[in-house]
């Protein structure tokens, strides 16, 4: 194992997940970036980090940190990715990969010049049961896919007081839901079946057009307490809803369900793969276990055990049966795929991680289910 660092770029809600599944996949944290200095220093300082950078080309200019995890709003992705690259950092940068595809097609075409690895945080693709369905595709065990439904909802901004950088064109992007948490479902579902979508028909809403934006910003996301304070009306036009009919290559037909105003969901992605011998279903709410769903005999349900699944499955699971994992371990195995492969220092190997190339496949299904709606 080679003994590099890695720098983080953000100190919100995301970023100091990042820095534990980065130690927890045996990697040391050199340094983090926040908004501004003063944010660095009490990131650096909470999170036990030695370095908080001053600026952006601070970070880069530090030779311990050999790979650069990017974790900040949208809109800064294609610019701080490219700095990156050209400095000869290893990338991985969190989803969507940028606001639209020119810049992702422009980033997926500097990552293949750059002789650095660069991968985009699809965690979900690392829960060992969707890698346990993925391989039962693989192998036959479902036969031919004829539908696949599911959905992705939250609850989190159900109020209009509920307030997030997310919620702003300008900050995240056109879409909101569907570019937030409907890409991972898209990104999980073309990974375990490898379906290519052909087709989408989507209707979309903005449920709310007025929120209430707190003045000082505090964020409904990041889980702090919120005191009451003084806020201004601010005009939403990003998806707070969507509903969206797939059709894929090879004619399996699909649908997504995406919403962040689901009272009582916290974080709930869920699918159902029909296929002509077996049906799988798996939810992140009850991640370690997989329904098996069968014509003439009971149906299953597949608890996670190393004992019980296929050699690949395993690979992903590092505590025994009856021992949950979860969403930090879906990191955690995501980073060490990426940091194993370059360990392996062969870049002309196939990745095991989501790369540039995933993300740019979500921008673009992203632009077309808005042209569609």
């Amino acid at each position: 194992m080679s003994d590099f660092g890695v720098a983080v770029v953000g100190a919100g809600f995301i970023g100091p997940v990042h820095v534990e599944a980065i130690r927890r996949a045996g990697r040391t944290v050199v340094g983090i970036l926040g908004v501004d200095e003063a944010e660095s220093k009490s990131a650096a300082k909470a999170l036990g980090i030695p370095k908080a950078y001053t600026s952006y080309e601070d970070l880069l200019g530090d030779d311990a940190a050999s790979v650069v995890h990017i974790a900040v709003p949208n809109r800064f992705h294609y610019a701080l990715v490219k700095q990156a690259l050209k400095a000869g950092k290893h990338v991985l940068c969190e989803k969507p990969l940028a606001m639209n595809s020119k810049e992702t097609r422009e980033m997926v075409a500097l990552a293949a010049k750059a002789k650095t690895a660069a991968a985009v945080n699809y965690n979900n693709r690392f829960y060992p049961l969707s890698i346990e369905a993925r391989e039962m595709v693989k192998r036959g065990k479902i036969g031919d896919i004829h539908s696949i439904r599911g959905c992705y909802v939250q609850d989190w901004l159900l109020y209009d007081t509920d307030y997030n950088w997310r919620v702003l064109a300008d900050e995240g992007g056109e879409l909101r839901a569907v570019a937030d948490i409907g890409t991972h479902w898209l990104d999980l579902i073309h990974s375990i079946t490898g379906l290519e979508i052909e087709a989408v028909c989507a209707d979309l809403a903005t449920l709310l057009p007025v929120r209430k934006r707190p003045k000082g910003e505090v964020e409904t996301f990041t889980g702090k307490k919120k005191k009451k304070q003084k806020t201004e009306p601010i005009q939403i036009t990003t998806d707070d809803y969507g509903s969206i009919l797939i059709r894929f290559k090879g004619g399996a037909r699909g649908c997504l369900t995406v919403s962040q105003m689901v009272a009582g969901r916290k974080n709930r992605l869920f699918y159902e793969i029909a296929g002509s011998k077996r049906a799988l279903a798996w939810s992140n709410e009850t991640p370690n276990e997989l329904w098996i769903g069968h014509r003439d005999e009971a149906n299953e349900l597949l608890l996670r055990d190393p004992a019980l699944v296929c050699d690949e499955t395993r690979k992903a699971i590092a505590f025994p049966g009856g021992h949950n994992e979860g969403f930090p371990d879906s990191f955690k195995q995501l980073f060490r795929a990426f940091y194993n492969y370059i360990d392996a220092g062969n870049l002309k190997a196939k990745p095991p991680y989501p790369t540039f190339a995933d993300g740019h496949r979500e921008v673009v299904l992203c632009e077309a289910i808005a042209k569609s709606n």
